[in-house]
C-alpha cells in the first residue's frame, strides 16, 4: 500500500511541471498603423491577424492614426477584420490622432472601436485618385458605393447608420466625445492599459459566434513591421518618390550620355522602378508631370544650342510648377515639401549648367592627339624655307614645310596647317 503511495505521489511530481504547458496563456496582439494607407499598412494588419489565429490571441488591438488612403487597401484591411476568429480592436491614439477617410471605415469594421481623448473620426468623402478629375456622374457613382459599403459595416457592427451615411456624404467629423454618444465608438480610454481593463468582461460577436474577452492579466505583444514593410511604407511617402524620380532621370542622362558607364545606369534604373511602385499610390497630376518633363528637355537643349541661359530659366520654371503641382490633392500628406523642391530644383540646374561648362570646355580645348595638335605649335627652321621646300623642327619631329614668306635657317616658326606630310609655317611674332 505504501509502495502503491509512493509511486503516485512520484507521477504526480512528474506531471505536475507539465500542467502549465498544457494550458495556453491569454495574448493580446498589438498593431500601430501610423500614416497613409497603402499597400503596406494593409499586407501589415492581414499578417497580424493571421497570427493572431495561429497564436489563438485573446483579441487584436489596431492602434490607428491615419488622414486616409487608398480604397483598394482599405477594403482589404476590413474585410480581414469582419472575417477575423479574433475579436478585433481598432484604437484610436494617442491623443491628437484621427481615423479621418478611409479610417473611419476600418475603425467602424472593428469588433470593438475606441478613441483615445484628444482625437477624431470622420471625413470619409472618396476622392479619387491617381490625379484624374471625376464628372458628376462618376463622382455620384463611388459616393453612392462608398456609402452603400459603410452603411453595411455599420449595420453588421450595430453602429449609427446615419451617422456612418453622413460621415461621406457630407464628410462629417466627430470628436471622441461625440462619437461615443452618437453610438459610432463603444470605448473612451486614455491610454492601452485603460483600454485593456475596459475590454475585460466584454462580449462581442464573431465569425464563430459570441465570445467574451478576457483580457485580465493578458500578455501583450507589439508586432513590428518587418523590414520589407517598413521599406515600401517608407517608399509611398511622396517626398521620397519625388527624389526617386528625379535619381532615376539623372541616372538615365549619365548612361546616355556616357555609354558603358554602367553604374548611372543600374541606379537610374532601380530608382526608376521604385519611383513607379511609388507614385501608383500617390494622386499623380500629369499636367505637372509634363512640366517636369519639358523643364528637363529644356535643360538638355541648353548643352545643344546657345540660349544665354534663357532655356535654363525656362526649364528652372517648368521644374518648379511642376513639382508643386505634381500631387493632385487637397490634403497636405500628399504633397511635396518645398524644402525637397527647391534644393532638387538647384541642384538639377547646377547639374545641367555643369555639363553645359564642361562640353563648353571640350569643345574649346585644343587636340592633343593627331596632326590637329601641331597648328599653333612653335618650331625652329632647320634649313631656308620658302614656298617650295623647307625642313622644321616641331615637337621633337622633323616635317617637311612650306611658307608664304621667306624664313632663314634657325628662325623660331609656328605652324599654321597641316597638309598631308607637309606643314605650313610662318615666322613666330
Amino acid at each position: 500500500m505504501k509502495k502503491s503511495i509512493l509511486i503516485l505521489i512520484f507521477f504526480m511530481f512528474l506531471i505536475l511541471p507539465l500542467v502549465p504547458l498544457t494550458v495556453s496563456a491569454k495574448e493580446i496582439l498589438v498593431l500601430t498603423v501610423d500614416g497613409v494607407i497603402n499597400p503596406p499598412h494593409s499586407e501589415y494588419v492581414i499578417k497580424g491577424i493571421k497570427k493572431a489565429h495561429e497564436i489563438k490571441a485573446e483579441v487584436i488591438i489596431i492602434k490607428l492614426d491615419t488622414p486616409g488612403g487608398l480604397d483598394t487597401s482599405m477594403r482589404e484591411m476590413v474585410k480581414e477584420i469582419l472575417n477575423s476568429h479574433v475579436p478585433v480592436v481598432v484604437y484610436v491614439s494617442p491623443k491628437g490622432a484621427r481615423a479621418a477617410s478611409a479610417g473611419a471605415f476600418i475603425t467602424l469594421a472593428a469588433h470593438v472601436a475606441a478613441m483615445a481623448p484628444g482625437t477624431n473620426i470622420g471625413a470619409a468623402h472618396p476622392v479619387a485618385m491617381g490625379g484624374e478629375k471625376m464628372d458628376k456622374t462618376m463622382a455620384e457613382k463611388v459616393t453612392n458605393d462608398a456609402v452603400a459599403y459603410i452603411k453595411s459595416i455599420a449595420q453588421q457592427r450595430g453602429r449609427n447608420v446615419e451617422w456612418a451615411e453622413q460621415a461621406v456624404r457630407k464628410s462629417i467629423s466627430s470628436t471622441e466625445t461625440e462619437a461615443f454618444k452618437q453610438r459610432v465608438i463603444d470605448i473612451i480610454a486614455e491610454d492601452l492599459n485603460s483600454l485593456i481593463k475596459e475590454l475585460d468582461g466584454r462580449k462581442v460577436k464573431t465569425v464563430l459566434g459570441e465570445k467574451t474577452i478576457n483580457s485580465k492579466n493578458a500578455k501583450v505583444t507589439e508586432l513590428q513591421m518587418n523590414f520589407r514593410e517598413r521599406l515600401l511604407n517608407f517608399l509611398s511617402n511622396p517626398n521620397i518618390a519625388y527624389i526617386l524620380l528625379m535619381i532615376g532621370i539623372y541616372g538615365i542622362i549619365f548612361e546616355l550620355s556616357n555609354p558603358g558607364a554602367i553604374f548611372p545606369g543600374v541606379i537610374g534604373a532601380i530608382s526608376l522602378i521604385l519611383a513607379f511602385y511609388s507614385l501608383q499610390t500617390l494622386p499623380i497630376n500629369y499636367a505637372a508631370a509634363g512640366l517636369i518633363l519639358l523643364g528637363i528637355i529644356l535643360f538638355i537643349l541648353e548643352l545643344k544650342f546657345t540660349s544665354y541661359g534663357l532655356l535654363t530659366l525656362g526649364g528652372i520654371i517648368c521644374f518648379v510648377l511642376g513639382s508643386i503641382m505634381l500631387f493632385d490633392t487637397e490634403n497636405p500628406l500628399f504633397k511635396l515639401s518645398i524644402s525637397v523642391i527647391i534644393p532638387v530644383t538647384i541642384v538639377t540646374a547646377l547639374f545641367f549648367a555643369l555639363l553645359l561648362r564642361l562640353a563648353y570646355k571640350a569643345y574649346k580645348r585644343k587636340p592633343v592627339t593627331g596632326v590637329e595638335e601641331l597648328i599653333g605649335l612653335k618650331g625652329v627652321a632647320k634649313t631656308d624655307i620658302d614656298k617650295h621646300k623647307g625642313m622644321v623642327m616641331v615637337h621633337g619631329e622633323l616635317w617637311q614645310a612650306i611658307s608664304d614668306e621667306e624664313i632663314k635657317k634657325d628662325q623660331e616658326i609656328i605652324v599654321e596647317q597641316v597638309q598631308g606630310l607637309t606643314l605650313k609655317v610662318r615666322k613666330a611674332d
